[in-house]
C-alpha cells in the first residue's frame, strides 16, 4: 500500500482515513487500533466501520477545555463501551504537569518542545504518537505488538500510522513503521 497524502487537514478526511487504516491493519494482521477522540464522534465512527479490532479510544483529559469539563459525552462513552471500545481518559503524554509550568511561568518544557517538533509532520501525527504512549501507559495495548494509530487536526481523523506503542518513559524507542495517510501541509 502506498502512502496517501490528503489534500488538506481536517474532519472531511475522517471516513477515508478510517477506511485506509482498517485496510492496512487487515493487510498486516494488526489487531489493535488506537483512535483519538474529543466528543466521541470519531471513535464511534471508527467502532462502527472497523468492527473486528481491539479498539482503544483516547480522549482529552478532563479539564482540557475548561475546569471540570469532559468533552466526551456520557452518551457517546456509554455507546463506545457497548460497542466494546476501551475508553481512556488521562493526562496527555506530551502535556500534563509541564503545561502547568508554561501557563504559570510562561516558559515551555521538554514535552511541549517534543510536541511542537512532532507537529512538523502534522498535528495528527503528533496525536498518533501521543495516544500510543497514553494507551501503553494505561496497559490497554501491548508494547510488543504493532498497532494502527489514528489522529486528527482539530476534529475528525486525517492521519494514520503503523507503530509499536511504547511507554512514555521509553519515548525514544518509539518507531513509526509506516505512514498510512496524512494531510499535505502547506
Amino acid at each position: 500500500m502506498n502512502q496517501v497524502y490528503l489534500e488538506k487537514p481536517g474532519p472531511g478526511n475522517t471516513v477515508k482515513t478510517l477506511e485506509l487504516a482498517g485496510q492496512r491493519a487487515k493487510e498486516l494482521g494488526i489487531k489493535t487500533i488506537i483512535v483519538a477522540t474529543t466528543s466521541g464522534a470519531t471513535a464511534l465512527e471508527a467502532a462502527r466501520l472497523l468492527k473486528d479490532f481491539n479498539m482503544v479510544a483516547v480522549t482529552h483529559s478532563t479539564g482540557f477545555s475548561a475546569k471540570d469539563v469532559q468533552e466526551l459525552s456520557e452518551e457517546n462513552k456509554a455507546e463506545l463501551e457497548k460497542l466494546g471500545v476501551k475508553v481512556l481518559t488521562c493526562q496527555h503524554a506530551l502535556g500534563g504537569v509541564n503545561r502547568a509550568v508554561r501557563f504559570k511561568l510562561k516558559t515551555y518544557q521538554l514535552d511541549e518542545i517534543i510536541a511542537y517538533t512532532l507537529r512538523t509532520m502534522g498535528q495528527g501525527f503528533k496525536v498518533c504518537l501521543e495516544i500510543a504512549m497514553m494507551a501503553a501507559d494505561a496497559g490497554l495495548v501491548s508494547v510488543k505488538q504493532e498497532a494502527v494509530c489514528i489522529g486528527g487536526t482539530g476534529s475528525g481523523a486525517d492521519t494514520a500510522v503503523v507503530l509499536t506503542p511504547v511507554n512514555s518513559q521509553d519515548f525514544f524507542d518509539l518507531k513509526v513503521h509506516e505512514l498510512i495517510c496524512k494531510p499535505r501541509l502547506s
